[in-house]
């Protein structure tokens, strides 16, 4: 009767180990479908969805411990994680490229260089850098020593806006200059386009409730006129040390302050990208479209943008891609997209610790 009650025990807690099991591998895999999803719908209808996008990389990664732990245990459960990792296999690429970097001769190739510069703020201090001018002096010198075709430059700071001008032109020699900047109580901040072809117009996109914006720079490039958008969308503007602070007082108030911020976020930047997309659409010049998007590639954003265009990293790029500090390798939001007629030669994230962003430069040549 003893041996009976254990065996029936045993049994009890096998079914409850399988059944949790299974109940697991089914939230883990409706998570990273709900990822998917996140590309497809607009986040002004559903902003929920884009949080799980944000996360696609550490749901695919949950799934895949758990088809791996199924087949050790010999489970037939393992079909519900590779049945949920199977549209990722074909969204990997767009955050890890395998393989060996193939040389390529860039030739007569265009450069370009898009880095969120953070205005020039924290990390920097970790390498030695004590303030924003000392920061911002490190940054242009080592920009220039890319000797880059065109820069584009994302909140770009300076503490006095009537001078933004002469110190561009001073420490980048050589190249034409587009900025807008909007001034606050330190100083201005904004986007810089730089080109070492002349502009033939610029212009400029406001969005709506937002200090983010895009610059429209067109040039005259190898004998083809190219227009260059210098995006940066609404970020997610969340203070870390403020949601520390308030979290070990009042818990309510830091998930109010954290979902505020994310819903506008999330609610303002597929206006934005609509934004530019209605002026690529309306243009008929080939567009480059670069900057920090502040979405990874499992978002509305990216393929919105991508329509009709090629990004670099997934072109010439090489291992993971991500280009936000926190959170990597996952997270990549800084981009160049470029016309289908031209092809990507190389593409490289530098590792350069003077922003929470790292600078992506790559070279496309004409096809034809």
């Amino acid at each position: 009767m003893a041996g009976k009650a254990k065996s029936r025990k045993k049994k009890g807690r096998t079914l409850f180990g399988m059944i949790s099991a299974r109940a697991l591998m089914l939230c883990a895999a409706l998570l990273l479908g709900a990822s998917y999803l996140s590309i497809w719908f607009n986040p002004a209808k559903a902003w929920f969805l884009t949080i799980f996008g944000l996360l696609l990389a550490p749901f695919a990664l949950l799934n895949f411990c758990l088809l791996v732990w199924a087949l050790l245990r010999r489970s037939r459960a393992f079909v519900i994680p590779l049945l949920a990792l199977l549209p990722a296999a074909f969204l990997l690429k767009y955050y890890y490229q395998g393989g060996e970097t193939e040389v390529q001769d860039e030739g007569d190739g265009i450069r370009i260089v898009s880095y969120n510069v953070g205005r020039f703020q924290s990390p920097a201090r970790r390498l030695g850098i004590d303030g924003q001018k000392e920061c911002a002096d490190s940054v242009f010198a080592r920009l220039r020593s890319l000797d880059a075709d065109i820069i584009c430059l994302q909140e770009y700071y300076s503490a006095d806006p009537s001078r933004v001008g002469q110190q561009l032109s001073r420490v980048f020699p050589g190249y034409y200059i587009e900025y807008y900047v909007y001034p606050d109580s330190k100083g201005c901040y904004g986007n810089v386009t730089l080109s070492r072809y002349p502009f033939k117009s610029k212009d400029k996109i406001d969005f709506d409730k937002s200090s983010n914006l895009a610059i429209i720079c067109d040039c005259r490039v190898g004998g083809e006129n190219l227009r260059i958008y210098n995006c940066h969308f609404q970020s997610y503007s969340i203070s870390l040390p403020y949601i520390a602070t308030t979290i070990k007082g009042d818990y309510k108030e830091a998930v109010r302050y954290t979902g505020g911020k994310l819903r506008r976020s999330i609610t303002l930047r597929p206006q934005q990208v609509d934004r530019v997309m209605e002026s690529i659409e309306g243009s008929p010049v080939a567009s480059i479209v670069a900057g920090d998007f502040n979405d990874t590639p499992a978002s509305y954003t990216y393929h919105r943008l991508l329509k009709d265009r090629k990004d670099s990293f997934v072109e010439a790029g090489h291992g993971f891609g991500a280009t936000y500090s926190i959170f990597r390798p996952f997270l990549r939001i800084d981009y160049v997209l470029f016309p289908q007629e031209y092809a990507a030669v190389s593409h490289e994230v530098l590792d350069w610790r003077y922003s929470d962003h790292y600078p992506i430069m790559t070279t496309i040549k004409d096809k034809t």
